[in-house]
């Protein structure tokens, strides 16, 4: 019996991401049709030698639910206007695309990592009047006023190219309006760029900024503007921003930013001063404190006056921390700590033997807990963590070499509502123990380990006992997920 266009349609919605419509069409055009037909998401990686602006065009007709689209484009050619012909066939292809009007579909497209021109982007605003997040590389000089006509847009992630010669300033107006961004990435800002003070002016709703590798926020007028930006901020992230800039911001922070819950500060520079200041002075009540800075530049009074001063803090992750004191210091700090504390990561630090059993004693919430990179953690004081540890959702442990087949079993034995588990590069942990883990955990939805210790049993029970499961190697794109890890290891996807 030949199954209905609405049933099949089900069916194809269902399969798992590996699955290709080169898969599809070998049965027929009919199930590649409506195999298309329930795409809401596409990766292409185009170039001018597999792509033209109209075979492009015509491609992406064919899907008409297409929701999120990322463009990869290959070549580093600075003069091209690939780029932008790519910008304009997607513009071109929306009638196509068009869902009811009377429920219209949010829609987020990716394109990377050349530069487009105003133009295009003007183009595509009038073609997707409900686009909600926009990922571009932008030339120098540049403006963003083009943004007022996109209505919808929530989310905007912008790279600036790296330019060696004076860049003159964009064209200055007199642009009414406010954006209603909520999340925005900065990526590449070098100090004295132009176009940057009528963007701060305008994001009044912001909610979450994202600067990495930024040098500076603009022009020598920009840090009035940038302020107010800043009121109601909830999210600030600081990536590899040069010392005197990520200073500034903290500061910033400090002065004009009281609903700050979340902060994270990934730096290689060695001077913490301004951090230090924020953690003293900030009036906000951070409920997520991440900090990955250079070995050495935080000290346990740092962590006791985070305690001190970040009562209601439900996550913390710490990397290359540097504890500079012996005995029951780095317990003292930790147990000021609220023991409400749900996510805790202690990535590639060194600590005292017995913190871990009396933080598992002290953080009976934990749900999250990443102990990656720790070569030397041992592995019966890690046990003894568990034991206290019942609530656990996720945990990380990739390079945790001191681990052996005992660590699977404590975990099926206390930790029964594991959901995703990480134990890649643990030596000491076997096929066996992996394949016993996996038929005793009723909860389990993810488990990232080498592909040599995924038995044939292990992957035949996963397969049959969730039938809507999918098994995604490493390297092969996720719909719901991106990710790049190592080619030799692969994730089981369950849920």
């Amino acid at each position: 019996m030949d199954l209905c266009d609405e049933l099949l349609e089900e069916v194809l919605r269902r399969l798992p991401s590996s699955s290709s419509s080169a898969d599809v069409s070998l049965v027929s055009k009919r199930w590649l049709r409506l195999y298309r037909s329930t795409r809401t998401t596409l990766s292409l990686r185009l170039s001018p030698d597999n792509c033209t602006p109209h075979s492009l065009s015509s491609f992406l007709s064919l899907f008409p639910n297409l929701s999120y689209l990322s463009v990869t484009i290959n070549g580093r050619d600075r003069v091209s206007s690939f780029p932008d012909q790519i910008l304009l066939s997607f513009a071109s292809s929306r009638p196509k695309l068009t869902v009811a009007s009377s429920c219209p579909k949010p829609a987020r497209l990716c394109l990377q990592p050349e530069p487009v021109s105003h133009f295009p982007l003007l183009s595509l605003s009038t073609s997707f009047p409900h686009l909600t997040s926009l990922d571009i590389a932008l030339h120098r000089p540049f403006n963003f006023y083009w943004l007022l006509f996109f209505h919808s847009l929530k989310n905007l992630n912008v790279s600036f190219q790296y330019v060696f010669e004076p860049v003159y300033p964009a064209c200055e107006g007199n642009y009414d309006g406010e954006l209603k961004l909520e999340t925005l990435s900065f990526s590449g800002i070098q100090r004295g760029d132009h176009g940057l003070n009528w963007l701060w002016k305008s994001c009044k709703t912001l909610k979450k900024l994202q600067l990495t590798c930024c040098g500076g926020i603009g022009d020598d007028t920009s840090g009035s503007s940038f302020v107010n930006c800043l009121k109601d901020l909830q999210e600030v992230e600081l990536i590899h921003c040069p010392r005197p800039i990520r200073d500034e911001i903290l500061l910033k922070l400090v002065d004009n930013c009281a609903s700050l819950s979340s902060l994270l500060v990934n730096d290689r520079y060695a001077d913490t001063t301004g951090l230090r200041q924020f953690i003293a002075r900030s009036r906000c009540n951070l409920r997520k404190l991440d900090l990955h800075i250079f070995p050495g530049c935080l000290r346990e009074n740092d962590l006791l006056a985070v305690a001190d001063k970040f009562t209601g803090l439900l996550s913390l992750r710490l990397c290359d921390f540097s504890f500079d004191t012996g005995g029951e210091g780095l317990k003292t700090k930790m147990l000021a700590m609220s023991n409400e504390l749900e996510e805790l990561a202690l990535v590639y630090c060194n600590w005292e033997p017995g913190l871990l059993t009396t933080l598992g004693q002290k953080f009976r919430n934990l749900k999250k807990l990443d102990l990656s990179f720790n070569r030397w953690m041992a592995e019966e004081e890690f046990i003894s963590m568990l034991v206290s540890c019942k609530f656990l959702t996720e945990l990380k442990l990739r390079w945790c070499e001191g681990l052996t087949n005992a660590s699977l079993v404590s975990m099926f034995k206390s930790c029964k509502q594991l959901e995703s588990l990480d134990i890649r590069d643990c030596p000491g942990i076997g096929a066996e123990s992996v394949e016993l883990f996996v038929l005793n955990s009723s909860r389990l939805r993810q488990i990232t380990v080498e592909e040599s210790k995924i038995s044939h049993v292990s992957r035949s029970w996963l397969q049959r006992s969730r039938s809507n499961g999918q098994l995604c190697f490493f390297g092969v794109p996720n719909p719901c997920k991106l990710c790049y890890p190592k080619p030799d290891t692969q994730t089981m996807y369950l849920s």
